[in-house]
């Protein structure tokens, strides 16, 4: 017996050693801030991690190496349309029967390769009428939305996923419990992927090419790439691909695509958040390491594009502004040429004092303009844009745009120019650390670009060495007469052709349906987080001056920035002219420096100033790094008591504005952003409140000067967020702050107010486009209720919020009706506004009636499932446990709360009340407040295009023209 017991002990002792920990190997790059570790499993899979406790999150990207430079030519559009399918679940999620589901799904996949060659139009609709009812028998089995319904469950935020030439990215922003469980569904995903939900999801994606086609900067793109990269699949094809392939899909090239690039030693996980990084990699491994990689990974290879040896240029048109770009070839992303040149481009365009800015936006010799770098994998682009001025040709700007270029040639730029460019770069990058999403879009951008991780740590100290002679010597050998133009005009596209709908039976949504996945997830249980709520007698400090103002402190423990902020109650509902003062203060100097020489003197400190004006607020700010806020506070106080009137500059600035109205009013977005205003405010509106031309020309520019000036005698308080200690901040205050002896009441708002909705109506204003947007809106006049608040919440997380929601689900995933769709309960910023309820949706003109009956189905009716509501209490419990308010958000918190007569975290009162509320008590909400209620409808469109006898039934039509909701 005792042997038995010593053999038993040497057993157990061998399984102990055989079970130990993995060891994992990782790189690691001497002088990283992000403190990085990079791990290459034996699969080949690549993972990057950082580790910020700031909150209890982790920002996750799954980034594979492969975007629509790998389509194939015959179905361009293939990498993200495959995107779109991943979120259709795999064989273990997503169906209650996998096995019944892909006889019918292989069915589907075969009769949509005899689709795609049909070309007879009566052939093709009866053929598709065949995958639509075999779609119909699929549906059974398929759960729409598993995947986000996994998501929600687990309390992640931010699903997504995106596609460009290089990369196809999925992205997800979760609890830092919930890392296992995400791994879980992560690694299913990408092993198990199956294409199911295929001809809604494609009608999908095609409503996301018609909002495109309303889009001018897709075509110049486009025609750009074309030039930019000739014979390669940058300049051949476009990411969402063309109108006739995206309308003949092939499922066997996607799968193939599938099996080719979504493997582990084609991708990389990229992570930064609140994790043990050895916990971490050990369930990474634990998930995915049976991932089994491509031995025979490759990629499309091109022959090197031919230097373009004289300039080129080319036209294209559509209804939105004149512009022009300007372009240039160079080497990769990964090449240290980006480094000269992404310095260059701030030093042309960096938003405050680039020569571009001071030359060109500063003496308004243009409508506006800049310039940037646009890495790629295989090859990059420098790009220049501008718009011109009324009167201006868009070869006048090409001029003004060489003629920077020339500038840097020649060396005509100061040497400080070159040290800020570095110093705010340096800035930039501890403003990128302060976030899990800029550590983990770094690592992105490594992997894609196959960056070495020490190149990318390396880059500040390489800039900072840049002299101005290596900044000369480089321009005058890249920056030769070899560039591409495109020129953007207005005119009719008649390249747009309209393709009508396809008749689409609705899908099942499958509500109550669970896969056993799902149920596993929802029901596994990890240690809990506990919330943080903002408390504001712990969390922030108050102070006074000794004045009296009232100052509102957070200190910042982590690094040397800083924000100061004057803070107002009064804006552009007490005085339409305040934006147009702060606007015209920003060409003006003093009689000791010029407008330039103060723009370049707060760039040289790395601070930046702005005074900002909303509807009930004006804010003067400055921020920067901390060591010169004294010396930046100083500048700003000097200059807004001595700004120095210039004529000159007010007519022309008069003359930018006129033109950019003008340019407004043929922007489809714009359009709808407009009718928007007057549909929900009607003529009294932030988007009408303006002064007319007339009033504008005869304006003494004195007056507007003055404005700022007098800010000086109103009462406000001072907000700051900074290394500064508050009594060290207080006394700084009072030396160098500069106000009246005593300060005034501030002048009266007029706020705008939302409408209520007594009837139907129909308000419709003119777009040509293939396209219609549309707001349905609905307000009763009731007040904000602190009490409603948790109910509101909860139902919006239900409802219309996201993709795991009544109305994605019904609207896009069993219709294809639309790309974008939401709609919510809107409660108000203000205690004494209303709250409101609307919906919203982009569709195809032919689509706009089915749009209609289906959300006035889903409102009067709201489809109930209790185990979609479950998921969506338990998501939005998951997202205020783990949410933090940090830094100057504590500052705003704050003010937000005060402006609804609260004085405590309103997410506090949410996160309590959430649990106790039932399926019962949202649904007896959405009927007080939504259900059977008049609208008012809200339509940009052609209707020449749109069936106006249905319309005119819904209510009484108004027809408004461009000029009544723009104001001029």
């Amino acid at each position: 017996m005792k042997n038995f017991k010593v053999f038993i002990y040497v057993f157990l002792l061998m399984c102990g050693l055989s079970a130990a920990a993995k060891e994992y190997k990782y790189q690691t790059v001497k002088g990283d801030l992000m403190n990085t570790r990079i791990y290459t499993l034996d699969n080949g899979l690549t993972v990057y991690l950082s580790v910020n406790n700031e909150k209890p999150r982790i920002q996750t990207y799954i980034a594979v190496r492969t975007g629509s430079r790998n389509d194939p030519p015959e179905t361009t559009g293939l990498a993200h349309y495959l995107e779109h399918i991943m979120f259709k679940g795999t064989r273990n999620f997503g169906t209650i029967d996998a096995a019944k589901e892909a006889v019918l799904l292989d069915s589907i996949q075969n009769r949509f390769e005899v689709y795609r060659t049909l070309k007879d139009s009566l052939q093709r609709r009866a053929y598709y009428q065949q995958i639509d009812s075999l779609s119909q028998l699929a549906a059974k089995y398929f759960i729409p939305n598993e995947y986000d319904k996994l998501m929600s469950s687990i309390g992640a935020e931010g699903t997504n996923a995106y596609t460009s030439n290089d990369v196809t990215c999925y992205v997800e922003d979760i609890p830092a419990n919930e890392l296992e469980n995400w791994a879980k569904i992560e690694s299913d995903r990408f092993q198990n992927m199956v294409i199911r939900g295929f001809h809604t999801e494609l009608e999908a994606v095609y409503e996301e090419y018609n909002i495109s086609l309303g889009n001018d900067n897709r075509k110049l793109f486009a025609a750009l790439n074309a030039m930019l990269f000739p014979g390669h699949p940058y300049g051949t094809q476009t990411t969402i691909g063309t109108q006739e392939h995206l309308k003949n899909p092939s499922i066997v090239n996607i799968k193939n695509y599938f099996s080719r690039y979504y493997v582990p030693n084609n991708t990389a996980i990229c992570m930064a958040g609140d994790f043990d990084p050895d916990k971490a990699i050990a369930i990474i491994d634990k998930y995915f390491g049976t991932w089994k990689p491509n031995p025979n990974l490759s990629q499309p290879e091109y022959a090197p594009i031919p230097e373009r040896t004289a300039p080129a240029d080319t036209t294209v048109v559509g209804q939105e502004s004149e512009r022009i770009y300007m372009a240039w070839r160079f080497d990769k992303a990964a090449s240290f040429q980006n480094d000269t040149l992404d310095v260059i481009c701030d030093m042309m365009s960096n938003g405050k004092a680039g020569l571009m800015d001071l030359d060109l936006d500063q003496q308004m010799k243009w409508l506006g303009g800049g310039a940037f770098t646009y890495p790629l994998a295989e090859y990059s682009g420098f790009v220049m844009a501008g718009f011109p001025k009324e009167g201006q040709s868009l070869d006048d700007v090409k001029g003004l745009l060489l003629g920077e270029i020339e500038k840097i040639k020649k060396g005509e730029f100061s040497e400080n120019l070159l040290k800020a460019v570095i110093n705010n770069k340096k800035l930039q990058f501890y403003n990128t650390l302060e976030s899990n999403e800029g550590r983990a879009n770094m690592y992105v951008d490594a992997f894609i670009n196959r960056q070495k991780w020490s190149d990318v740590v390396g880059r500040l100290d390489r800039i900072s060495k840049i002299t101005k002679q290596q900044i000369v010597d480089f321009a005058n050998k890249y920056f030769k007469d070899n560039y591409i133009a495109v020129y953007k005009r207005i005119g009719e596209d008649t390249s747009i052709k309209k393709i009508d709908k396809p008749h689409i039976t609705a899908i099942p949504t499958n509500r109550d349906l669970q896969s056993a996945f799902v149920t596993e997830i929802v029901n596994s249980k990890t240690e809990p987080i506990q919330p943080k709520f903002v408390d504001f007698n712990k969390d922030l400090t108050k102070g006074e001056t000794k004045k009296g103002l009232p100052v509102l402190y957070v200190k910042n423990t982590e690094n040397g920035r800083f924000m100061l902020n004057y803070y107002y109650k009064f804006g552009e509902t007490s005085n339409k002219w305040l934006p147009y003062a702060t606007e015209y203060f920003n060409y003006l100097g003093t009689d000791k420096m010029t407008a330039e020489q103060l723009k370049q003197k707060f760039y040289e400190l790395a601070c930046s100033y702005s005074i900002n004006v909303g509807s009930r607020t004006l804010q003067v700010s400055i921020s920067g790094l901390a060591e010169n806020m004294t010396e930046a506070m100083t500048l700003m106080e000097d200059f807004i008591a001595n700004a120095k009137v210039d004529k000159e500059a007010y007519d022309k600035y008069v003359g930018i504005v006129e033109k950019s109205r003008a340019d407004n009013k043929l922007d489809q977005r714009v359009n709808f952003n407009r009718l928007q205003q007057y549909g929900m405010y009607g003529p009294y509106n932030g988007a009408r409140n303006m002064p007319s031309s007339t009033e504008l020309k005869e304006m003494d520019p004195q007056k507007l000067v003055d404005m700022i000036k007098d800010l000086k005698n109103y009462k406000h308080s001072i907000l700051y967020y900074g290394p500064m200690d508050l009594k060290t901040l207080t006394a700084t205050i009072n030396k160098k702050h500069k106000t009246a002896k005593k300060l005034a009441d501030v002048p009266q708002n007029k706020p705008y107010k939302l409408q209520q909705t007594a009837q139907n109506e129909v308000l419709i204003a003119p777009y040509d486009a293939k396209n219609i947007y549309m707001i349905q809106y609905h307000n009763e006049g009731n007040t904000w209720n602190a009490e409603q608040e948790p109910i509101a919440a909860l139902f919006n997380e239900y409802y219309g919020g996201g993709m795991n929601t009544v109305v994605f689900q019904e609207l896009r995933e069993a219709r294809g009706l639309a790309y974008s769709a939401f709609a919510m309960y809107g409660t108000p910023s203000y205690k004494d506004d209303t709250e409101f309820a609307y919906t919203y949706i982009i569709s195809q003109n032919d689509k706009m009636m089915d749009c209609i009956n289906t959300f006035n189905s889903i409102l009067d009716t709201m489809p109930q499932s209790e185990k979609a509501f479950e998921l969506s209490k338990q998501a939005l419990m998951k997202r205020l446990a783990t949410s933090r308010t940090t830094k100057t958000g504590i500052l705003n918190a704050y003010i937000n709360a005060e402006n609804l007569g609260i004085d405590y975290d309103i997410n506090k009162k949410i996160y309590e009340a959430v649990p106790s509320l039932t399926l019962e008590d949202v649904a007896k909400f959405e009927k007080e407040n939504m259900a059977n209620k008049p609208y008012r409808y809200m339509i940009l469109g052609d209707e020449k295009q749109l069936d106006m006898k249905a319309l005119e039934k819904i209510g009484p039509v108004k027809r408004l023209t461009t000029e009544e909701i723009f104001g001029y």
